[in-house]
């Protein structure tokens, strides 16, 4: 699931970047006030640098927010959802959201340069 799980951190809303992939990795708290897809929004605004109130911050046209809140939210009884991810691009991108709350951003693949 990850490529080094000693980067793997549980504290929540926890932000941190893997060197040697550039992947921007955040954690989730259920518990808090917050929704996913804001802790998303937020995440995703850290590594683009376009800011959440802008006009054209929008998930929306990548991912049904709503639905993504729904899809990892604890169940009914309150016992969290154990297992599962889901992966989509969100402006060259990938984005990976896993049950647990963590999520990874990759940024696009850039093509090497021309060694001079």
């Amino acid at each position: 699931m990850y490529r080094n799980q000693s980067h793997v951190k549980t504290h929540p809303q926890q932000h941190y970047q893997v060197r040697d992939t550039q992947t921007y990795f955040v954690k989730h708290d259920f518990d808090g006030a917050a929704a996913l897809t804001t802790t998303l929004a937020h995440a995703l605004s850290d590594v683009t640098g376009i800011d959440v109130t802008d006009t054209g911050f929008t998930l929306n046209d990548h991912v049904d927010p709503d639905a993504l809140d729904r899809l990892f939210k604890p169940k009914d009884d309150g016992t969290p959802r154990m297992s599962g991810h889901l992966t989509f691009t969100v402006w060259g991108y990938q984005v990976t959201v896993y049950s647990d709350g963590q999520i990874a951003i990759v940024p696009p693949q850039q093509a090497p340069q021309a060694q001079g």
